[in-house]
């Protein structure tokens, strides 16, 4: 089942400060990867430069949003490395 409505998420800096990134629809095979590319896109950084975690979990960026359950309003921690 993949999502047609575009999902907005939140991202918290280890600066302290917020930015939210409406993505467009996803597809099934979208990775964390494609997500970071698109943050580094907004921020301007490099996208490998770039670490995503929720809580103590760092998203690998082999593996689809889907299944770390990245969904609408999510809130994650954005790190640069």
């Amino acid at each position: 089942m993949s999502c047609t409505a575009p999902r907005l998420i939140v991202f918290l800096r280890e600066l302290g400060d917020f930015f939210a990134l409406n993505t467009s629809p996803s597809s099934p095979d979208d990775t964390i990867k494609d997500l970071k590319k698109l943050i580094a896109a907004q921020t301007g950084t490099k996208w490998d430069k770039l670490v995503l975690k929720k809580w103590y979990t760092i998203f690998k960026n082999h593996v689809q949003l889907q299944d770390y359950e990245i969904h609408d309003g999510m809130n994650l921690e954005l790190y640069y490395q």
